[in-house]
């Protein structure tokens, strides 16, 4: 989705659509955060849109697209799966979570305290920010991103950490230098796996109520 600004805008409102629907089959407030999540990735595709139109540097669109893929991801979807997972799969969960806080933080920091660029690099974008032991908040961001998925103990989002798990990997082996970019845009692609979770669980629910009669 990063080969251009025109991919971006058009699967991003694909992904935006999807999100939409995600929030509305959610149906408990636990579940938003992590039915949301569609609708966060694809303003982040839209977002990138921008920062093509933009021609890369280091405006509000690279920041905006940074502050979202870097602190608040690393996050959002452990803290979404914790509140969206059954009572006796939280504790395990806290891990992934914990994690996730403490690369956010950094991740912040970094932000904070550096100017992070971004180039056009041929159909790809890269952002360069000169992280201190990037190889390590690397790690940190995969398990706390990918590592609560597969905890989650749901068939629909262990799938969806593995399908970004080996997107992980593809894009590291493909696109080192721009892994951040086409990573993010495999995960928004992969996230519409959401939309399943969601329809499943509201499946589930309404079997539990018929039951219960």
């Amino acid at each position: 989705m990063c080969w251009s600004a025109t991919a971006d805008l058009v699967a991003g409102t694909a992904i935006v659509g999807v999100g939409v629907a995600c929030v509305a089959r959610a149906r408990r407030p636990a579940d938003l955060p992590l039915a949301a999540l569609p609708l966060l990735l694809g303003a982040h595709q839209l977002v990138e849109a921008w920062v093509w139109h933009a021609g890369g540097g280091t405006g509000p669109a690279t920041v905006a697209w940074t502050v979202i893929a870097f602190p608040l991801l690393a996050v959002w979807v452990p803290a979404g799966v914790l509140c969206a997972a059954p009572r006796h799969a939280r504790r395990r969960l806290v891990v992934p979570l914990a994690i996730g806080v403490a690369t956010a933080a950094a991740l912040a920091y970094a932000l904070a305290t550096r100017t992070v660029r971004a180039e056009i690099r041929g159909h790809t974008v890269g952002y360069v920010l000169g992280l201190s032991h990037g190889g390590l908040l690397v790690a940190g961001y995969l398990l706390a991103t990918v590592g609560s998925l597969l905890l989650a103990g749901d068939r629909w989002l262990r799938g969806l950490g593995v399908l970004a798990g080996v997107g992980a990997l593809v894009c590291w082996a493909l696109w080192r230098l721009e892994f951040v970019s086409t990573w993010c845009a495999f995960a928004a692609v992969c996230s519409v796996v959401v939309l399943g979770w969601t329809t499943s669980y509201s499946r589930r629910s309404w079997w539990s109520r018929y039951q219960d009669r």
